[in-house]
């Protein structure tokens, strides 16, 4: 293999590759060096030009003549005087040999692993190439197709046909993908894998949901508004609390837009994720009353050294504050930073009995449990009916089933002493 047809197959691959022609010589010359150091242990004395375009090579060895008994002559840049004279018959000693060397003077092997190199580095670089442009990336929504379906991950492929993966964890749990489909998600990710770079996409990110409010809303994406914090639910439910860095502008109402043209668009793209868009506010009592928002509070307690509010509500507020399956007080406490505890006000709490007074007949565990869902006294649970506590609470039906009969005993007692 010739110099040209060398240059000239690998010039072709870098081409496709989309390398540029700076970085395509730089690896040429640094393979043709590494070649040179194989060979005569240095590369110092040597020159290389290179023309990718006419394919043309020239490596030119540089040594300055001595005496053929000199002590230097077997220094790398030093040639003795009988040597240089083979090359030229009128040299002199102190006059400079420049020698060019062929390509066929590194042998038939080491030129076949040159193109291998030169191959290899191409791949490499443009993997360091993908791995930098992705975690550049990272935190930005960026489009793919849709190529392979699998149970535990998705594969997408970008403009260029890089691949980038949607694990399920990071998928909405409605998501429905099918071969073809163009998919919007946020670059979570950027990992290298056996040498491999691996870009990790998600839609189920708070930064997903951020992204896609700097799109539709002009004001967030120019600085007037700023999201504070973004809790989700991926697909269910999630709270944006926002703030306004202009008095004239209502921070709640540009991110919903005119009759919600805004957030439509955004909750058609999270699968009908229902979001709630709340005016955040350093006040915490105010900023915890609208984080359980569309439940109204009575009245709380905050513990700031236990990180934990107690929020008393009118019966038919409990079941707003504490929403389908907890999420609603799920997502308040994780956005406001404090274990929400929701408790039930009644007028006749003194003919009702704490659930805490049966600590010695339900276990711990089980109480919180049901505390978690806003039931805190005997009555609130037995007004619930058995279908809707094994729909909100983790219990299983026999348990639910002693928990009313333990209540139901001690109220009908209650009753009888009375």
């Amino acid at each position: 293999m010739n110099s040209s047809v060398l240059i000239e197959s690998f010039a072709e691959f870098a081409k496709f590759k989309n390398i540029d022609r700076p970085t395509m010589m730089r690896i040429l010359e640094d393979v043709f060096r590494t070649m040179i150091r194989k060979k005569w242990g240095t590369d110092e004395n040597f020159d290389i030009i290179l023309n990718v375009e006419k394919g043309d090579l020239e490596i030119w060895r540089n040594r300055e003549i001595v005496d053929d008994n000199s002590e230097d002559i077997w220094d790398y840049d030093k040639i003795s005087l009988s040597d240089a004279r083979k090359i030229e018959a009128d040299f002199e000693v102190g006059e400079e040999v420049s020698e060019e060397i062929q390509l066929e003077d590194f042998g038939r092997r080491a030129v076949l692993t040159a193109r291998q190199t030169l191959i290899q580095r191409i791949k490499d670089m443009e993997k360091e190439l993908l791995f930098q442009k992705y975690k550049d990336q990272v935190g930005e929504i960026i489009s793919g197709e849709v190529y392979q379906v699998w149970n535990r991950e998705v594969l997408l492929l970008d403009q260029e046909e890089n691949e980038l993966l949607i694990p399920k964890a990071e998928q909405i749990p409605k998501d429905r993908y099918r071969k073809g489909d163009q998919v919007r998600a946020v670059v979570q990710r950027v990992e290298i894998v056996n040498g491999n770079p691996k870009i990790i996409l998600s839609r189920t990110s708070p930064a997903f949901l951020e992204r896609l409010f700097e799109n539709e809303v002009p004001e967030i994406f120019d600085g007037l508004i700023a999201i504070k914090k973004i809790v989700r639910e991926p697909g269910e439910r999630a709270k944006v609390a926002v703030e306004s860095f202009d008095d004239r502008i209502d921070p709640v109402g540009a991110c919903v837009g005119m009759k919600g043209s805004r957030i439509h668009s955004i909750v058609r793209e999270l699968e009908n994720e229902n979001i709630d868009v709340i005016n955040y506010t350093e006040n915490l009592e105010l900023y915890i009353q609208r984080a359980l928002s569309p439940a109204k509070i009575s009245s709380m307690k905050i513990d700031e050294e236990g990180g934990r509010v107690s929020v008393f509500l009118k019966p038919d507020q409990v079941s707003l504050a504490i929403g389908k399956g907890g999420q609603n007080i799920k997502l308040a406490s994780r956005l406001v930073g404090y274990e929400i505890d929701v408790f039930r006000e009644s007028e006749t709490y003194e003919e009702d009995i704490t659930l805490n007074e049966f600590s010695d007949e339900i276990e711990g565990w089980i109480i919180d449990e049901l505390r978690r869902i806003g039931l805190d006294t005997a009555k609130s649970v037995l007004a619930v009916s058995k279908e809707d506590l094994l729909r909100r609470t983790e219990l299983e039906e026999e348990t639910i089933d002693d928990v009313l009969s333990i209540l139901r005993e001690e109220l009908e007692e209650e009753d009888n002493n009375q």
